[in-house]
């Protein structure tokens, strides 16, 4: 029996060590980096395409990037990033020769939108947002406002402050969080008389899902629709205290959801933060004035198509 014991012991102790040298290996090693595709991609930049541009930036980029007293995208501390996930800081995507992205190629930014590899073959981890199924229009209007001579991108020489990422990223990161594969074919913005088409659209493109499902870690950003508790809240970001918000569940379910909800009201939240009767809504939930009532619209006629999920949150 004692030898039974010692032989145990001597296997878990050599489980031990092994799945300690793995971890340290991965502490030490970081975050993967990847072979990077040669593309072949020039932005076309017209004035309709930078105001388009915009638009999608100040709702996608300028929570993570903008220097709120500069009005410049030269980066930040994500304050609101995960503790889980380490100490986050979003880099200057400026037109900076030095720190920002001047000397990126139209093809090399789009690579990184894509697949999240940056052009030195490093994953960009979940924290940075991946546009995967962007339509190559908008896409393409994030491209030609970043590379224009929009204030918020001209030159600003702030240095980079380098993310520390956690052991878990770094694991999860080697695991589940992997790059995503260059579209083959061309994906086209969804026509506007189609409104759950065009909702559906906005709100996975807009990344409405990564925060109002039910865990950052579980959210599917290829497939949206595969995410944990799609749409049914419950999930955790943090505000600027770094104190947890939990989103709230955007299922027509009647009793928990937005079931009982007009457009009116949905519109009125999405695009003011405004609810009848209640609080204001605050950060992390960002009023997306830029939308037109269309488009804000046209999310909540998606959204009443999704299955209901009966999850009570209690939104403070």
């Amino acid at each position: 029996m004692k030898k039974v014991l010692k032989l145990i012991g001597i296997w878990l102790l050599a489980i031990i060590v092994i799945v300690g040298a793995v971890l340290l290996y991965i502490s030490i090693d970081g975050i993967p980096t990847y072979e990077v595709e040669k593309i072949e991609y020039q932005a076309i930049s017209t004035p309709e395409a930078i105001e388009r541009g915009e638009k999608l930036t100040v709702m996608l980029c300028a929570t993570c990037h903008m220097n709120a007293e500069t009005r410049k995208l030269s980066g930040l501390k994500m304050v609101d990033a995960p503790p889980e996930f380490g100490e986050v800081y979003a880099p200057n995507i400026t037109q900076d020769k030095k720190y920002g992205i001047a000397s990126w190629s139209d093809a090399e930014l789009l690579y990184l939108l894509r697949t999240g590899i940056k052009r030195d073959g490093l994953y960009s981890p979940p924290y940075m947002m991946k546009l995967p199924n962007m339509a190559d229009e908008d896409i393409n209007a994030i491209i030609a406002f970043l590379k224009s001579d929009h204030s918020m991108v001209t030159a600003d020489a702030t240095p980079d402050v380098p993310t520390k990422p956690s052991l878990l990223t770094k694991i999860l990161c080697r695991v589940s969080f992997k790059p995503f594969p260059m579209p083959i074919q061309k994906i086209k913005l969804p026509s506007s008389e189609d409104k759950v088409a065009l909702g559906k659209y906005l709100a996975h493109n807009l990344d409405c899902f990564s925060c109002h499902s039910a865990d950052f870690k579980t959210v599917d950003y290829l497939d949206p629709t595969l995410s944990e508790g799609y749409f049914g809240g419950g999930n955790k970001p943090l505000d600027l205290n770094g104190n947890v918000v939990l989103s709230s569940n955007l299922t027509p379910d009647k009793e928990t959801g937005i079931g009982t909800w007009t457009t009116d009201k949905f519109i009125k939240a999405v695009k003011y933060g405004i609810i009848d009767n209640e609080k204001a809504l605050k950060y992390p939930m960002i009023p997306y004035s830029q939308l037109t009532d269309d488009e804000a619209s046209a999310i909540f006629e998606y959204l009443k198509t999704i299955p209901e999920i009966t999850n009570k949150v209690n939104v403070q």
